[in-house]
């Protein structure tokens, strides 16, 4: 079975404003009812939000939903296996990515996650549970510690798709641009950044293909780069209807590169 992942910018569940996209999600699972496990990790399990996602995975699009609850709750290792074995599809919810991983690496979740990758299961999520899946990513997680006097991070992710991922790369966190800071991020660390605007996200195949999907028409998708002379360019990842190889998305244009 081929490793599928789908990593969301950022959007509103309880709108329904990502439903396009969600949508593509069941449609890779091959289920018309597919098994979907939520994890609310980076909401500290918050229960409003796995409400949300029962009313709107479950009784709006029709998935047989189950959470994995890890900081409310103390489930044994055996539990957390067969969970997230056992799923059609992960769907990672929202919130403080650095706990998340840190949660996550405590309790092997991390590699049992992989191993679900290597099944077949179908991996996505928003925002922290967009980053999650890239080697890093672009994180306003100190703001829940401190926010009044915090700043943007990048944290590690489970390394499953290569690059800097930022979500909500359109929007701010406490009156900060995410793009400005992502931008000199890129600048420092260099690399290819992939950056998300909310209601859009990239499905990759395989590790080998990818494509741009979009709940809005207006969303967009960038590849974030340092270029030959230290300028950091963003250039829209097109969307098309068939799959590009994935080196297609980390080419850069500048040949001084």
């Amino acid at each position: 079975m081929p490793g599928t992942i789908v990593a969301i910018g950022g959007g509103d569940i309880r709108t329904r404003g990502t439903a396009p996209i969600d949508r593509e999600i069941i449609r890779l699972s091959n289920k018309k009812n597919p098994k979907l496990l939520f994890i609310p990790t980076a909401s500290s399990d918050s229960e409003k939000y796995w409400k949300h996602v029962q009313e709107y995975f479950g009784k709006f699009l029709k998935c047989k939903t189950d959470v994995l609850f890890l900081i409310k709750e103390q489930p044994s290792n055996e539990q957390i296996r067969r969970k997230i074995l056992g799923a059609d599809i992960i769907y990672v919810g929202g919130g403080n990515t650095l706990l998340m991983m840190r949660v996550w690496r405590r309790l092997g979740v991390d590699k049992l996650l992989v191993s679900a990758y290597e099944n077949g299961t179908v991996l996505s999520g928003i925002s922290a549970g967009s980053i999650c899946w890239f080697d890093s990513g672009h994180s306003d997680s100190m703001s829940f510690y401190n926010p009044r006097k915090w700043k943007y991070i990048n944290v590690k992710g489970l390394g499953l798709i290569h690059g800097i991922h930022c979500p909500h790369y359109n929007s701010m966190t406490r009156g900060i641009p995410r793009r400005k800071h992502f931008r000199a991020m890129i600048r420092k660390a260099g690399g290819v950044g992939v950056a998300i605007e909310n209601n859009c996200a990239i499905e990759f195949i395989d590790g080998r293909f990818y494509k741009v999907i979009r709940s809005k028409s207006y969303s967009r998708a960038y590849r974030v780069y340092k270029s030959g002379g230290g300028v950091v360019v963003a250039e829209q990842i097109r969307q098309q209807e068939q799959l590009a190889p994935v080196e297609s998305l980390y080419s850069r244009s500048d040949p001084s590169i």
